[in-house]
């Protein structure tokens, strides 16, 4: 039986005119997009990190990422995955502005072998430094995916030891719940948006949500909410006292090479005639 052929990554990125680099996978091209985040300081939101997100493009056409990854062979998500990561790592410096962090997404099922996924992370590791990165800058999203809790607590643990923070994603969702907060100790949680949106619809929605907050703070994790689209949305997330807030209500993800808006959101602007009922923060 033969060895398996390791293909090269590098061999499927190039750079286009202006020198934003982009990936190859079959009649694919995929780009690097950023969603801002925000941490609210008084009346105003500030774009404080990004989110690192795939847009695939199949004849000059943006398509949808999750139908794109759901094509992929078994075979190739590891290989796809790690082109993504590679990209988003290497277009970061486009963005062009200082002091923001980078949240990535990671799966621990892409990986057919537990010491693959840890050689992974540790070349990750060892080559931030070539695209100008520290360890610090970089958060990474657990999905909520199942996973065999000894290798996600293996997978944890090394990345910690190099520097990088852990976020778990889709909380409120499939398997992203307290126990796998216990079981991690994640820097951040990031509350689904689906969820959240759904949660809103009620009355009380303001009075439960809080409580959810503070254990979560307890714990020692921030709280970043996802899929904020309405004013009401942003205002239960603001009087929860959540760290962190993302959403096409304050940003959408834009391609790597687009000019950043550095600007701080107003508050009052974007809940309207809700303003009066948000509570000072700093």
């Amino acid at each position: 039986m033969r060895p398996e052929r390791r293909r090269n990554v590098g061999d499927a990125i190039f750079a286009d005119e202006v020198g934003i680099e982009y990936g190859v996978h079959g009649e694919f091209r995929l780009r690097s997009a950023y969603q801002p985040i925000f941490a609210p300081r008084g009346r105003f939101l500030h774009a404080v990190a990004v989110e690192a997100l795939i847009e695939p493009h199949r004849a000059g056409r943006p398509g949808a990422p999750k139908v794109f990854f759901e094509s992929i062979a078994a075979s190739d998500r590891l290989f796809v995955e790690t082109m993504c990561r590679v990209l988003h790592l290497r277009n970061f410096r486009n963005i062009g502005v200082d002091g923001l962090d980078l949240f990535f997404n990671y799966n621990p099922l892409i990986n057919d072998h537990p010491e693959r996924a840890l050689a992974e992370i540790r070349l990750m590791t060892r080559h931030l430094g070539d695209f100008g990165l520290a360890p610090a800058m970089l958060v990474c999203e657990i999905t909520e995916q199942a996973a065999d809790d000894a290798l996600l607590t293996r997978l944890v643990r090394e990345m910690r030891r190099d520097g990088i923070r852990i976020a778990i994603d889709d909380f409120g969702t499939g398997h992203s719940t307290e126990e796998r907060v216990s079981l991690l100790h994640p820097d951040i949680v990031k509350i689904d948006g689906t969820w959240f949106a759904e949660f809103c619809r009620h009355a009380a929605a303001e009075r439960f949500f809080r409580p959810l907050v503070s254990t979560l703070h307890d714990r020692g994790a921030k709280v970043l909410v996802e899929g904020i689209e309405q004013p009401t949305h942003l205002r239960v997330a603001l009087e929860g006292g959540v760290d962190l807030l993302q959403g096409f209500l304050l940003a959408r993800p834009a391609l790597a090479g687009t000019i950043f808006d550095e600007e701080s959101l107003v508050i009052d602007a974007l809940l309207g005639r809700d303003s009066k009922v948000v509570p000072l923060f700093g």
